[in-house]
């Protein structure tokens, strides 16, 4: 007797998940790009080696992500290529008797990124900024302290580049 009641219910529950698709929502400037090939990154800034640790951060974020695949410049859809723009040190909280000398820094870096067309270099399929930042203690070697954190903040700029690119946003 309930049988007949709920039957209707049935058609309902089996529209409700009409709109969803499986695999990856893509925008749709980049349907077409499957593999990439990551550039290594420029240096605008006086840091030492942080291209490197930029280019690293990116591609290990791509790889993680999934929705491309890594490959080279020659076998590749797309080319990503980017730069570090700033890295910038701002004070957290500073020392209760002294205002000129932080205790704790945030350390924020920003990347521009273009990604290009193989097959036609001068078509930017997607471009845009990333910022990552991290935070340090000052102590005695502010430079070992800027240089350990540095790595933290690209793998943030680096995890919004592949973001942006996987999911448009």
């Amino acid at each position: 007797m309930k049988l007949p009641l709920l039957l209707p219910l049935v058609p309902l529950l089996l529209v409700s998940c009409a709109g969803y698709h499986l695999g990856s929502a893509k925008p749709a400037a980049l349907a077409k790009v499957k593999t990439i090939a990551v550039r290594m990154f420029a240096n605008a800034t006086l840091h030492p080696r942080a291209e490197t640790i930029a280019t690293s951060a990116v591609t290990s974020a791509l790889t993680q992500d999934g929705t491309f695949r890594l490959t080279s410049t020659a076998q590749a859809d797309a080319i990503l290529e980017g730069s570090i723009s700033s890295i910038t040190y701002s004070p957290i909280s500073d020392r209760r008797l002294n205002t000129l000398h932080p205790e704790e820094l945030t350390n924020t870096v920003t990347l521009t990124w273009f990604l290009k067309d193989a097959s036609t270099p001068t078509r930017i399929l997607a471009s845009g900024v990333a910022v990552g930042t991290s935070q340090l203690f000052v102590d005695p070697d502010l430079q070992t302290a800027r240089n350990n954190a540095l790595p933290d903040a690209l793998e943030r700029a680096g995890e919004a580049i592949a973001s942006r690119l996987a999911s448009g946003f």
